[in-house]
Formats: structure tokens, C-alpha cells, sequence
């Protein structure tokens, strides 16, 4: 795995001999935990529904990372443009790019920067980017940082962007639980996932999973329309929901099944019927564009086996629930034979579009 790494340069990179960030670096990143970690010396901060960016401060220029190494930089001028005017050069700053509309975040919004062409700089006009920063890697003249303790980075970074452009903020950060039973509770409508608890004392640990996450969740039911595997030993389960016109629209796609849930649904699933000439009546493409998987990097057409649409299934999901789909893959519960296709609630869609997928 890259990790990126405090390398030495005779020139230093900004005009002075010592350790400077060579890109791309990983990020660090957070391991998912089933409840919010407590204690001394914990801290915790409002895990953004955006994408992770690290952004290097360079002497001519902004360069912004995407988590998988990827360049952004052409997609967000609107944040090139608040980073060259606000942060010294040599920094390299780690945070979530995120973009609102109406008081909360956009995902879809962030997806249509890469996709825009020559409508990028309206995009960026109507909808502008903004970066919730969470720490800060390498310091004026690029000093690296990352061996200090969280308390002192954090310090740094809140003086690097003090009386910045509204684009840079720094994220909320407490060790009060009652605050982060606020975070969870009222704020997931504007685009909060979850919480990223770090220790005040730890160090910056490139592409290593030195922190923890918890995510929101909730509990509700989908329509199976469709595995990965077979028909009698499913891999994964592709889900839906009707929407008012009584059409399946595919809503995500499950965790890998244990096998005795893939036993259990197996059991459950028929093949769908025959339409008028032999042909199989399946509301979705075969296979699955590419497009609908909701993923940035190299998202792919996924072939599956349909299926008659009439099992209902209990989920646990996240909260990130953009353009009608469930981001992230969801995790089976448990199979709902109890329960008709018309006890699912409706996929509405915002302001009652009924479109296509």
C-alpha cells in the first residue's frame, strides 16, 4: 500500500533543506466499531457525507488528493481558489469535501464536479464546494507534522485557517457525549454519517486505521429483485422499492450473505415470470449500469440473476441514502415472509419526481 512519506529534499521543497510530503499520501483512516468509544483523552467529530481530499498548499499551486490517490484538482476551482488565498504555502491540510444545498449535503452534487465538462465553472458557481477540514499533515514552509499529538495538530490547524473564506472550516470536535447524541440524533438530516472518534494524543498514521467510526444506522425493509450467485445460493442481495407508478427502482445492493442467510433467502427466491413471447417481465437493465453503483473510483456494470420480485427482507443501512439509493452496501437482517411487496414503504422521490432510474 502507498502511504506517502516524510521524505527528505536538498532544496525542501520550499526553499529549505528537511522532510518534506511527497504525493499521493493515504490518509488515515477509521475502523467501523459498534458503539462510540469513551475515556480519557477521546475526542470525537461529526463524520461528513462527502469526499475525503488531502489538499497540498504548494509554492504555485493547490493540489487536491482524492483518498485513492486520484487528482482532483481541475474538479474544484471554487476551492483551489480559497486554498491559495487563505493557507501558506507548504501546508497540506486533510479534510472532506462537501457541497449544500438548502442546509444540507449533497452527495449526487460532488459526483456531477467529475461529469460536468464545460458546465464545470457554472456547477461550481451554483453549487459551490467547501472543505470541513479535520487535520493538518505538513506546516508553514512544509514542516511535517504528522508525529505530533492530535491536540497540537488540531491548535496548528485551527490558527492556519482562522479568518479563512467560508469554503474552509474546521469540523466540530468534542468529548462531551451528550454533544455527540445531538450529532447523531438531529443532525444525520443535514448530512451527518456517523462520528470519528481519535485520541487527543495520538499521531498522524498514514493509509493505517488508527481511529474509529460509527455509523448511524437504521432498520427497514426492501424488495429482493435481484442476486449475485445463483438463484439457490445468493452471494448478495440487489434491492428495491416501488414507487408510486408501482415500478421497482433499485435502492443498493447487500453485504456478502453468511451462508446460512444464503441458505434461508435461497429457499425464498423463484425466477421471474414469462412476459408476452417468452421473455422474462424484469424491471432493470441486465446488467446493472455502472453508474447506479453510487462509487468514484472505476465503477463497474454488474451482472446478476433476477428474480420475481416479491420477497421482502429486513436491512440495517447507513444514513446515506442519495439519489434514491443506499450509497453504501447494506447489511441483511433477516427474510420477512410475514410481510407483502405493498407493506415497503414508497420510494418518493424529491419534490415527487417520479423519473426514471
Amino acid at each position: 500500500m502507498w502511504v506517502g512519506q516524510a521524505v527528505t529534499s536538498e532544496r525542501g521543497g520550499m526553499g529549505a533543506a528537511g522532510p518534506v510530503l511527497r504525493r499521493p499520501v493515504a490518509p488515515m483512516l477509521a475502523a467501523p466499531v459498534g458503539v462510540v468509544p469513551e475515556g480519557p483523552g477521546v475526542v470525537h467529530e461529526p463524520k461528513w457525507d462527502g469526499w475525503r481530499v488531502i489538499a497540498f498548499r504548494e509554492a504555485d499551486r493547490v493540489y487536491l488528493q482524492s483518498r485513492a490517490g486520484r487528482n482532483l484538482t481541475t474538479y474544484f476551482p471554487d476551492v483551489t481558489r480559497a486554498i491559495r488565498s487563505a493557507v501558506p504555502a507548504g501546508v497540506v491540510l486533510d479534510g472532506e469535501l462537501v457541497v449544500w444545498v438548502r442546509g444540507q449535503t449533497s452527495f449526487p452534487l460532488l459526483q456531477r464536479r467529475v461529469t460536468a465538462g464545460r458546465g464545470l465553472l457554472r456547477l461550481a458557481y451554483e453549487y459551490p464546494a467547501h472543505v470541513v477540514l479535520f487535520d493538518v499533515l505538513a506546516d508553514v514552509g512544509g514542516r511535517v507534522v504528522l508525529d505530533l499529538p492530535l491536540a497540537q495538530r488540531r491548535a496548528r490547524l485551527e490558527r492556519l485557517v482562522a479568518g479563512a473564506p467560508a469554503a474552509l472550516q474546521v469540523t466540530p470536535q468534542t468529548a462531551d457525549m451528550a454533544q455527540v447524541s445531538e450529532w447523531l440524533t438531529h443532525w444525520t438530516a443535514v448530512g451527518i454519517e456517523g462520528v470519528v472518534s481519535k485520541r487527543l494524543a495520538g499521531r498522524y498514521q498514514p493509509g493505517r486505521r488508527g481511529w474509529s467510526k460509527f455509523r448511524s444506522r437504521i432498520v427497514t425493509d426492501a424488495v429482493i429483485g435481484g442476486v449475485t450467485g445463483s438463484l439457490r445460493h445468493p452471494e448478495s442481495l440487489l434491492l428495491g422499492r416501488y414507487d408510486r407508478r408501482g415500478r421497482l427502482r433499485y435502492t443498493g445492493r447487500s453485504h456478502p450473505l453468511a451462508a446460512e442467510q444464503a441458505v434461508e433467502v435461497g429457499g425464498l427466491l423463484s425466477a421471474p415470470r414469462l412476459a408476452h413471447r417468452g421473455t422474462q417481465a424484469h424491471p432493470w437493465p441486465q446488467p446493472l449500469p455502472a453508474s447506479w453503483s453510487g462509487q468514484f473510483d472505476q465503477p463497474e456494470p454488474l451482472r446478476y440473476v433476477p428474480v420475481e420480485p416479491t420477497v421482502v427482507v429486513e436491512i440495517d443501512a447507513d444514513v446515506a441514502f442519495e439519489h434514491q439509493r443506499w450509497r453504501h452496501r447494506v447489511r441483511y437482517a433477516r427474510a420477512r415472509p410475514d410481510m407483502s411487496i405493498y407493506d415497503v414503504p414508497l420510494l418518493l422521490e424529491e419534490n415527487d419526481d417520479t423519473s426514471e432510474n
